[in-house]
C-alpha cells in the first residue's frame, strides 16, 4: 500500500477519477513537457528521437509515464523547446 500523501483528491462525482500523489503529478507534468516539446515541432517520436539523439524507446517511456524523465532530460528538452535548430546543429 502506498502511504504517500494525496496531492489531488479524486472527484467523488466521477467514478473513473482517482487520487493523485505529488509524485504522480510530477511524472505527468514531465511527460507533458516531453510530448508538447515534440508535438510543437511537428515531429513523430521516431523523428524527434533521431533528430535529437534520444532513444525512441526512452522517449516513448517518458511520454507514456512508464518511466519518469530525469532532471537532466528535462533541461535538455527545455533547450530543445526554446532552440531546436541550435540543438540540432550541435548534435550533428
Amino acid at each position: 500500500m502506498n502511504d504517500e500523501p494525496i496531492a489531488l483528491p479524486s472527484d467523488p462525482s466521477d467514478p473513473a477519477d482517482f487520487d493523485a500523489t505529488a509524485a504522480a503529478l510530477d511524472c505527468g507534468q514531465r511527460a507533458r513537457l516531453v510530448r508538447t516539446t515534440r508535438t510543437r515541432l511537428g515531429l513523430t517520436q521516431a523523428e524527434f528521437a533521431e533528430r535529437f539523439h534520444v532513444p525512441v524507446g526512452t522517449l516513448r517511456d517518458w511520454e507514456q509515464t512508464r518511466v519518469t524523465a530525469p532532471d537532466f532530460a528535462l533541461a535538455y528538452l527545455k533547450v530543445i523547446r526554446d532552440h531546436p535548430d541550435m540543438v540540432e546543429q550541435s548534435v550533428e
